[in-house]
């Protein structure tokens, strides 16, 4: 199931004092299954887009394409590409509102009009999906979980309608790094073991380079980088000029090879690093 976008611009308040241009022309295709990270400073355009890919946003001209329909066209059912494509906002916990968690994930299984078996085995499998045990948690009021804990039951209601396009907009904001931890864990979780596509959102550089097989990297409304983690992350002076960076890990890596460090400067995770210094120093320590 892929998402082809051609042409796609959208410019808020057109032809008043204030008009904006958010999205500028942008064409790319999604493809199925893949791990796709979508990042820019604030004002990029990055929310602006993944609105239009679940027809919450109409753009102002443009094709928007998903699975071979033209989402745009009359006669299309946009319930039924949101059953497709799954979007959860940022902060998705400041929408939790039933008083257990169980009532909280039935919700949108049952607005598909559900039988009470199928949301059943649906809401114990988004579930298990994100970590949660059922019978531990499933008559807790939401309010009574960490921070990382509500998150996962938020992601849970949108996974348990079951979408095969998965749109977390920066799912680790505002979490401690044992929360935003566990977060990646299991959205990672998501895609490999459910071959879920997911198209993340975020600013932080060290969260990409962990999770996702593709970044795409926008500024002023334009895709101005598409590649492999790798690849992207190369483009030091280009992400920086548009107020971004690469992971810090790499910054570290290239100071020490030009103190001559005989190392490998392709590198962009924690782990990564870690092995490659390991394996740098037992070597010296062999010569």
């Amino acid at each position: 199931m892929s998402i082809k976008i051609e042409n796609l611009t959208h410019i808020y308040m057109a032809k008043s004092p204030f008009e904006k241009i958010a999205l500028d022309d942008i064409s790319i295709e999604l493809n199925d299954g893949e791990f796709i990270a979508l990042i820019g400073h604030t004002g990029s355009g990055k929310s602006t887009l993944i609105q239009h890919l679940n027809g919450l946003l109409k753009p102002t001209s443009g094709k928007i394409i998903i699975d071979g329909t033209d989402i745009l066209n009359k006669g299309v059912k946009l319930s039924d590409i949101r059953k497709k494509v799954g979007l959860v906002f940022q902060y998705p916990e400041y929408q939790l509102f039933e008083e257990t968690i169980e009532k909280d994930i039935q919700f949108g299984p049952k607005n598909l009009g559900l039988s009470d078996k199928e949301i059943d085995t649906r809401v114990k499998r988004a579930m298990k999906m994100v970590g949660l045990d059922y019978e531990t948690y499933k008559d807790k009021s939401p309010f009574e979980l960490s921070g990382g804990q509500k998150r996962r039951v938020a992601i849970a209601g949108v996974v348990a309608m079951e979408p095969r396009i998965l749109i977390l907009d920066e799912p680790t904001a505002g979490l401690d790094p044992k929360g935003r931890d566990e977060i990646l864990y299991q959205i990672k979780k998501l895609h490999k073991e459910y071959n879920m596509t997911i198209i993340l959102v975020s600013h932080s550089m060290e969260d990409v380079a962990k999770v996702a097989d593709r970044v795409v990297v926008m500024n002023k409304g334009k895709c101005i980088l598409d590649g492999r983690p790798n690849e992207v992350f190369r483009n030091i002076d280009t992400l920086e000029e548009v107020g971004l960076a690469a992971p810090q890990v790499t910054y570290l890596i290239r100071a020490l090879k030009e103190r001559g460090f005989n190392i490998d400067d392709n590198i962009f995770t924690v782990s990564t690093a870690k092995d490659e210094l390991l394996k740098y120093f037992k070597g010296a320590e062999t010569k």
